[in-house]
């Protein structure tokens, strides 16, 4: 997409570099391998992606360009094990890439979340889960597959999970039933807000097993299937046009007797049922995205009123005001707290955590949440009027930081009702 570059970046200015605005802040270690993705992100946001966010949220387009920098840099590949040919990322790492790339384009960082947990779930997070000798085999022999096409390919998965019932919050069955049959499956369904629609070559979803009309449907029958968007049966009807992160175009995915051979199985018989009850974390990865705008606002704050964005005529000082210093204090205290539960839930994350591990999952992604926004809100009144102007980012920001509290699984509203009962309850513990 030739969008015209958004008249968004800042001036030459002796805050560039500032580790303020880096993902992990000031001193946290880092590998090698991490160093490395964080640089590689950095320079693809601020050099590439930054500059196109703004017409693939006007036009709410999916950010194909970004994907072709990706794959040209290996990065669609960030998860795929590197004896599959990828880069071996793991969950922190894969949080750090994200969260870099979220200061820059959310949209893009939003729509990679389904790409890599489709590499990042089969691959180290199955590693850890209990299998037969026969399900590891097979495990190995069909995510091989999915990986060649990543690396060798660029094939870009999506991830769909809403239905509109109680499935994406793992209170229910998919809806979206498979049903075997020789040599692959059949597959029926509904997925709403599935994003990359029209733009992923492979939609992984969630659906239940059809062990005939008279079997009661279970959650431990859940399947983990990808369907080649150009297989029979598949279509994406309804219009795309959110209040935020437009670039994921999010339509609804239909299913009508598609066939998949075995081969497209991403986990499994019942292996997904496993993961969502031993790695809490896995449903955390859609924060970081919003972690990278919750520092994209505050250094779009202290650059405005420092007078050193780009496209607002004569640089303009209005650091002076102590209302305005008091704002960007409040602010400052809110990005330490929120990048420090960041830091801390992702890299602690394991399979089978202790109570207070998951505890904090919950209330990482619950703060990370919620702050972007707060963060977003206090910017735009500290920077003032102009600050609202779709020619700068705030204005984007604000309405993608929205989003975030929504978005299944782990909505705001889901979190502060996990937290408040598992504090409270130990398992099977109940009221008389």
């Amino acid at each position: 997409m030739n969008a015209p570059a958004e008249l968004a970046s800042a001036l030459k200015s002796p805050l560039d570099g500032d580790t303020r605005f880096s993902v992990t802040g000031d001193g946290w270690p880092l590998t090698e391998q991490q160093q490395e993705l964080i640089d590689l992100a950095e320079d693809l946001g601020r050099n590439r992606f930054a500059a196109r966010a703004a017409g693939i949220d006007r036009e709410a387009q999916f950010p194909f360009a970004n994907y072709a920098d990706m794959k040209e840099r290996k990065l669609l590949g960030l998860c795929v094990p590197k004896e599959h040919g990828g880069r071996g990322a793991d969950l922190f790492t894969y949080a750090l890439v994200s969260a870099t790339l979220g200061k820059y384009c959310g949209a893009t960082a939003l729509t990679f979340n389904m790409h890599a947990c489709s590499s990042l779930w089969p691959g180290v997070l199955a590693d850890a889960l209990d299998m037969t000798v026969e399900q590891r085999a097979e495990h190995e022999a069909h995510r091989a597959g999915h990986y060649k096409r990543i690396v060798e390919q660029g094939a870009i998965y999506a991830q769909p999970f809403s239905e509109g019932t109680a499935a994406a919050a793992g209170k229910a069955p998919f809806g979206t039933m498979a049903r075997k049959v020789d040599g692959g499956w059949l597959i029926s369904g509904k997925k709403i807000f599935a994003s990359l629609s029209g733009a992923a070559n492979y939609y992984g979803l969630l659906c239940t097993e059809d062990k005939g009309a008279d079997a009661h449907k279970s959650m431990r029958d859940s399947l983990y299937i990808a369907v080649p968007a150009d297989a029979p049966g598949v279509s994406i009807v309804g219009d795309w046009d959110p209040l935020g992160m437009r670039g994921t175009v999010s339509r609804t995915l239909i299913m009508n007797d598609v066939f998949v051979p075995d081969s497209a199985q991403m986990m499994p018989r019942g292996i997904y049922y496993q993961a969502a009850a031993r790695w809490p974390h896995m449903f955390t990865t859609l924060s970081p995205t919003y972690m990278g705008i919750t520092i994209a606002a505050y250094e779009f704050a202290v650059k405005y009123l420092r007078g050193e964005i780009a496209g607002m005529g004569p640089p303009v000082k209005r650091r002076q005001f102590a209302t305005k210093q008091i704002t960007i204090a409040q602010m400052h205290i809110l990005l330490e707290q929120t990048r420090a539960m960041f830091l801390r839930s992702f890299s602690e994350a394991r399979v089978d955590p202790p109570k207070a591990m998951r505890l904090r999952a919950y209330a990482t992604q619950f703060t990370i949440m919620e702050n972007a926004n707060e963060m977003c809100r206090l910017a735009i009144r500290t920077c003032g009027g102009q600050s609202m102007l779709r020619s700068l980012p705030l204005e984007r920001l604000y309405r993608d930081s929205r989003c975030g509290s929504l978005m299944l699984p782990w909505t705001a509203e889901l979190c502060l009702d996990r937290i408040g009962r598992e504090a409270l309850y130990e398992p099977g513990e109940a009221d008389d």
